[in-house]
């Protein structure tokens, strides 16, 4: 006999993972986040639904998000993984590990800070954070949500951060110069103010 889920939050928290390979032979891991169980009350009795948040990514720097509903759960998550596949976007990392920089995001009544950190920190973020860190590939980072708890403003309001993330050659090409002028620069101002004192 098949267990039903709880009612309520309905298994919030869960996380699954699974390895699937593309048309181009990319490895994309996906998360469920959140799996949420409603019911509509009709003359029978009642009709069961659920809704999916899944995080897809290639753990080197690419990560999407979808949310999809069904009658069943195996449904459900696959039309949130399709989804999640087709608004994926690519987040520039430092090293590979991290981020370039500090950064917030909000999306409603979510609200979340990012900030990059040393080598050895490891994954500091609560559960649906986690899971958008995971599947990107992102090693060090310390995030915390300052606003919303419900697991899809919070993924919201990540993703609205991590698309504003941008890397030094980015910022040099914008402005028309080399990476190691943006650099450069300031050590040549410091240095100079310390020459003056």
């Amino acid at each position: 006999m098949a267990r039903e889920p709880r009612e309520g939050g309905g298994g919030r928290g869960r996380e699954r993972e699974r390895e699937r390979d593309r048309d181009g032979g990319d490895e994309l891991i996906d998360k469920l986040v959140t799996i949420n169980r409603v019911a509509k009350v009709v003359k029978g009795g009642r009709r069961f639904a659920f809704a999916a948040l899944v995080v897809v990514g290639d753990q080197k720097g690419r990560v999407g998000y979808g949310a999809g509903k069904a009658r069943e759960v195996p449904e459900a998550i696959r039309k949130a993984t399709e989804r999640a596949k087709k608004t994926m976007i690519r987040v520039p990392m430092k090293e590979g590990r991290t981020l370039h920089h500090d950064i917030t995001g909000n999306y409603g009544a979510g609200n979340v800070v990012i900030r990059a950190a040393p080598a050895g920190t490891g994954i500091i973020a609560g559960g649906p954070l986690r899971a958008v860190f995971e599947t990107l590939g992102i090693g060090d980072v310390v995030a915390k949500s300052l606003g919303s708890r419900n697991p899809h403003n919070m993924v919201k309001a990540t993703f609205a951060a991590l698309s504003s993330v941008t890397s030094p050659r980015a910022v040099a090409n914008r402005r028309g110069k080399r990476v190691a002028d943006l650099y450069g620069t300031a050590k040549k101002e410091v240095s100079a103010e310390v020459e003056d004192v």
